[in-house]
């Protein structure tokens, strides 16, 4: 595996949806490439260090990376994240529809560079692990996507609103693209029986997927800045992620 240490990173703006411009960090591998592209969708406590720096770690290992900004109309890229996202949480998350608008535009910017390989993929945890699946089944211009322990994939009812109207699940069929899910076997949200409920959706339409669970770790294992970092699991975790985009995105 090549790795590459040089690299240049910025933000960019781009038009998000309904003409928002919204603020994107871009981490680009030092080369004329051509390289294959990641989208990041990130998670509930927003546009956070943590995202910013997986992008890097994406071009570290020859990616053109692109994390957008999806709470950017609640706070700039100025803003303490952990605010804005509070601010986001209390209002109940943002729209399915406005991220799928917000994504396109993301990788619409990706298909733009002039040295990518033709191969776009995305990639999510938490909330954005739920909204790269839905993103994935919704539109049919990534080639693949990474679900790190997404929750409400899986939803009542009861739970379905104005701005999460379709449960994750019921999309399945539409699934365009190779599937990864990475998940704790302690986990919450989602729960391992959600997990088998979506594979067994999966299987039903045939769709292309693989799922690695692990014992002894619950939701953010990777999350290597709190307590439920598990640093097994997360590096096999990883080794996972990079197999999986190395091999339906190629290099």
């Amino acid at each position: 595996m090549s790795f590459y240490r040089g690299m240049t990173c910025e933000n960019v703006t781009i038009t998000g949806d309904g003409g928002t411009p919204i603020t994107a960090y871009v981490a680009k591998p030092a080369g004329s490439g051509p390289f294959p592209g990641i989208v990041l969708v990130h998670h509930m406590p927003g546009w956070s260090e943590l995202y910013i720096e997986t992008t890097r770690r994406f071009a570290h290992h020859g990616y053109i990376a692109i994390c957008h900004n999806l709470y950017e109309r609640t706070g700039n890229a100025d803003a303490n994240p952990d605010d804005v996202a509070a601010k986001v949480r209390a209002e109940g998350g943002i729209p399915d529809a406005q991220m799928v608008g917000d994504t396109a535009a993301a990788v619409k910017w990706m298909r733009s560079q002039a040295n990518l390989n033709g191969k776009v993929g995305i990639f999510g945890s938490c909330s954005g692990g739920r909204h790269a699946l839905i993103y994935a089944s919704q539109r049919k211009d990534v080639d693949a996507c990474a679900d790190l322990w997404g929750g409400r994939v899986v939803m009542s009812k009861e739970e379905l609103n104005p701005k999460t109207p379709v449960a994750p699940i019921d999309m399945t069929k539409d699934l365009s693209c190779p599937l990864l899910g990475i998940f704790g076997n302690e986990d919450r949200a989602p729960p391992p029986d959600q997990v088998n409920q979506h594979e067994a959706e999966l299987k039903k339409h045939g769709k292309v997927y693989e799922f690695h669970r692990y014992d002894g770790a619950g939701h953010g294992f990777f999350y290597w800045h709190r307590p439920i970092y598990r640093p097994e699991q997360a590096m096999d975790g990883w080794s996972k992620v990079f197999a999986f985009f190395g091999k339906h995105l190629g290099k």
